[in-house]
C-alpha cells in the first residue's frame, strides 16, 4: 500500500487524496457531458452542481461516520468519508443547487447519477491505495494483505471488527482479504457507462437516475456481506446495509410516483 505520495511542506498528499481530486474531476466531466447531451445546463451549472456535491458528500460523510462512533473528534480528522452520509447530504444539496438554478430537477439528476456513478468508480481506487475499507479473510489468488492498512489488515485489527479469526491464529498475523475497494470499482464502471448510454438514448426524465442510483444500491448492499465492518448492530446486517434497504425503497416511491405524472423534465 502507499500511505503517502509526496509532502508540500507539512502538508501530505496521499494516494486518497488524488483519487478524490480525480473522482471529483471525472464527475464533473460526465455531468457536464450528460448536461449537454440533454441540452439542460452548461459548464458553470455543472460546477455548481459538483461544488453543492462534493460539499455535501464531505461534510455528510464526516458527520456520519461522528455519529456513528459518537465522536465529535473525528469530524477534524483525515480519515471517514463514509459513503451513505455523503450520499444522502450531497443529494439533498445537489437537488437545493438545480432548484436555485432553475434546471428541471428530473433530467438533471439524471445526468448527476451517471457522474456519481463514475465519480465512486474512481474514488474507490484510491480507497484501495491506502488499504481502507478491505474485505474479511479470503484464499483467493486475488485476495490482499494491506500491511500498511488502514488499519492493517491483521488478525487483531480483523478481530476488532468483529471478523470470526481461528483462535490458533495471533493478532500479529497478516492476514489476506478481499478487496472490496476494487469490487466496488469494477461493478460502478459497468454501472456508469449503462448509464452513459441510457442518457444518450434520453428516456423520460428520471429513469437514468433510477436505474443507476438503484443499482449502487443494490452494489453496496451485496458488498457489505464481504465488509469487514463493527457496525453489525442488526444480525448480520450492517448500517449501510439498513440505509440500502431504505434508499431503495424511497426510489421504488419516487419511481412510480414518477410513471404516474406527465412526461417532463
Amino acid at each position: 500500500m502507499i500511505p503517502e505520495l509526496f509532502h508540500i511542506g507539512s502538508f501530505a498528499v496521499s494516494p486518497f487524496g488524488l483519487a478524490l481530486v480525480l473522482a471529483f474531476f471525472s464527475a464533473y466531466w460526465q455531468m457536464r457531458r450528460g448536461l449537454k447531451s440533454l441540452g439542460i445546463g452548461d459548464e458553470e451549472d455543472a460546477s455548481a452542481i459538483l461544488f453543492a456535491a462534493g460539499v455535501g458528500g464531505i461534510v455528510g460523510g464526516k458527520i456520519y461516520y461522528a455519529v456513528l462512533y459518537r465522536d465529535w473528534h473525528l469530524l477534524y480528522s483525515r480519515s471517514g468519508l463514509v459513503w451513505y452520509g455523503g450520499f444522502i447530504l450531497a443529494t439533498l444539496a445537489v437537488v437545493w443547487t438545480v432548484r436555485k438554478r432553475r434546471l428541471p430537477v428530473w433530467s438533471t439528476v439524471d445526468a448527476a447519477a451517471v457522474g456519481l456513478a463514475l465519480g465512486y468508480a474512481v474514488g474507490r481506487i484510491g480507497c484501495f491505495l491506502v488499504g481502507d475499507d478491505y474485505g474479511i479473510p479470503s484464499e483467493l489468488p486475488w485476495a490482499v494483505a494491506f500491511k500498511e492498512g488502514l488499519p492493517p489488515s491483521t488478525a487483531g485489527n480483523l478481530r476488532y471488527f468483529g471478523v470470526k479469526v481461528a483462535d490458533h491464529i495471533s493478532n500479529s498475523t497478516m492476514m489476506r482479504v478481499h478487496p472490496t475497494q476494487l469490487y466496488e470499482t469494477l461493478t460502478a464502471l459497468p454501472i456508469w457507462f449503462l448509464g452513459s448510454r441510457m442518457l444518450k438514448r434520453r428516456p423520460p426524465a428520471g429513469t437514468v437516475a433510477s436505474v443507476v442510483l438503484g443499482l449502487l444500491t443494490v452494489e453496496r448492499f451485496l458488498v457489505e456481506f464481504l465488509r469487514a465492518k463493527d457496525d453489525r448492530f442488526f444480525g448480520a446486517l450492517t448500517l449501510a446495509q439498513l440505509v440500502s434497504l431504505g434508499v431503495m425503497a424511497i426510489l421504488t416511491i419516487l419511481w412510480l410516483r414518477r410513471r404516474r405524472q406527465p412526461v417532463g423534465g
